[in-house]
């Protein structure tokens, strides 16, 4: 389809509307990214660390470019490869890059293809420095690894995709670990679609408790989860690693019996008011090594007759009452709000090529956006603004219109005039370029 030179608006036919307007671009908020970019150090250490097997004996645009340009066309909501091709000459995106043009959407596609496993570790060893480095910076007394797996559905025929039963529908199955305090993004692992909760999970987990125990023996860990990492290989490492932990279990008939004998089902005293009891036993499963502690939650609903229980398995000492237990897990449903966040701002999830290795390494990517985004809000955004997602980012400092001004060496980038949000445009910028990070 030819684009139209010009278009006559019916409500108004003076106004015309064209796209050539020449050196402009919507995107002026990228270079607030770009700023932060070098401040942490970012593409630096991702350039020090990927090094990917490439044949090619001549080209223009180099892997660390090209990586970067994927990076800052997720964050601007190019999730898309071809993205690329309308966005060749956008004076802010070549400036952020480095180039007179960026990549074209095959350019793209061939960069993915060259990622292996070797490739993929690199990019996760460069997520973990720059982790280490945000964490000394914030000096953090705690780490909360909130562990969760998710669903990336698939269409066609994409290798390792396998119908998920939980799901009701065919995909992967990605494994994915964030800090419950911060939000970081610490860890991701793409896995077949049919393989269940736990696989792999002490595989995924204990490196990362290894590193935090052995780089910053000063900062307490802890580990939350859900019913499907309740299995007694995760109680024992963090046991053996003095990492504390809060696990949900599945109910059984024991379980069941114990929080019946503690709230039997009896008329209640008021049946308007919902009732909530906390209880701690000493319990052991017959796969466990040993007696645990578990903790009952019961409700009982106003107007209902039977309490419904819940059952936590921890190593938290007695200084945590039954009911600051229960209430330390459930401040894990925040990690929701973190994997959709990442899947519908930076395209997680978006698992469109048929190679399994390509659609890990697009993952990595997205993670790697997600939290060079989450950095900048947590460690340069005013107070109020630290909770603000990405949708909100890219309407209120992204998507800003500028035109380009050359002027001897010194290119001139002018801001919309009737830019609504230029104070915290600028607010931004300036906590940026006064932050003190090493």
């Amino acid at each position: 389809m030819a684009t139209l030179p010009q278009l006559t608006l019916d409500f108004n036919r003076q106004i015309k509307l064209s796209n050539d307007g020449g050196s402009l671009s919507s995107d002026t908020g990228e270079f607030i990214f770009r700023e932060f970019d070098e401040k942490i150090g970012f593409s630096k250490t991702l350039a020090g660390h990927l090094n990917l097997k490439d044949s090619r004996t001549y080209f223009i645009h180099s892997n660390e470019n090209l990586l970067r340009q994927k990076i800052y066309q997720m964050i601007a909501g190019y999730s898309e490869d071809d993205a690329a091709d309308q966005l060749t000459k956008d004076p802010v995106f070549t400036q952020i890059i480095g180039t007179p043009a960026l990549a074209s959407q095959p350019s793209l596609s061939r960069f993915f293809k060259r990622f292996d496993q070797t490739s993929i570790q690199q990019l996760e060893q460069a997520n973990q420095d720059l982790l280490d480095k945000v964490h000394k910076f914030r000096d953090s007394k705690a780490l909360i690894f909130d562990l969760d797996s998710t669903h990336s559905d698939t269409y066609g025929h994409q290798e390792s995709a396998a119908y998920n039963a939980h799901y009701g529908t065919i995909g992967f199955h990605p494994l994915v670990a964030f800090d419950g305090v911060t939000g970081d993004f610490l860890k991701a692992k793409l896995r077949p679609g049919n393989v269940y909760t736990s696989n792999g999970a002490i595989e995924f987990i204990q490196p990362l408790i290894e590193h935090y125990n052995e780089k910053f023996p000063e900062t307490s860990l802890f580990v939350r989860g859900d019913s499907g990492f309740a299995v007694p290989a995760l109680y024992d490492l963090c046991e053996k690693e003095s990492v504390y932990y809060v696990i949900r279990l599945k109910s059984n008939a024991q379980l069941q019996q114990i929080a019946e004998e503690y709230h039997p089902s009896t008329m209640p005293s008021n049946v308007t008011e919902t009732e909530y009891c906390f209880e701690e036993t000493i319990y052991q499963a017959k796969s466990w090594s040993k007696p645990r502690k578990v903790i009952i939650q019961s409700v009982r609903q106003a107007g209902e007759l039977f309490f419904i229980h819940s059952f936590f398995v921890t190593n938290l000492e007695i200084a945590f009452s039954p009911k600051d237990i229960v209430r330390a897990y459930q401040k894990r449903g925040t990690m929701e709000n973190y994997i959709k966040e990442v899947k519908n701002g930076f395209r997680f999830d978006q698992m469109n090529s048929h190679s399994f290795q390509v659609n890990e390494a697009k993952m990595m990517l997205s993670l790697l956006a997600y939290n060079l985004t989450n950095w900048l809000r947590t460690l340069s955004f005013p107070a109020e603004q630290k909770n603000m997602q990405i949708e909100t980012i890219r309407t209120r400092l992204i998507k800003v219109a500028s035109k380009v001004v050359k002027s001897g060496r010194s290119l001139f980038f002018k801001l919309s005039s009737s830019f609504v949000y230029q104070k915290f445009f600028w607010k931004v910028l300036s906590r940026i370029q006064n932050l003190q990070i090493e």
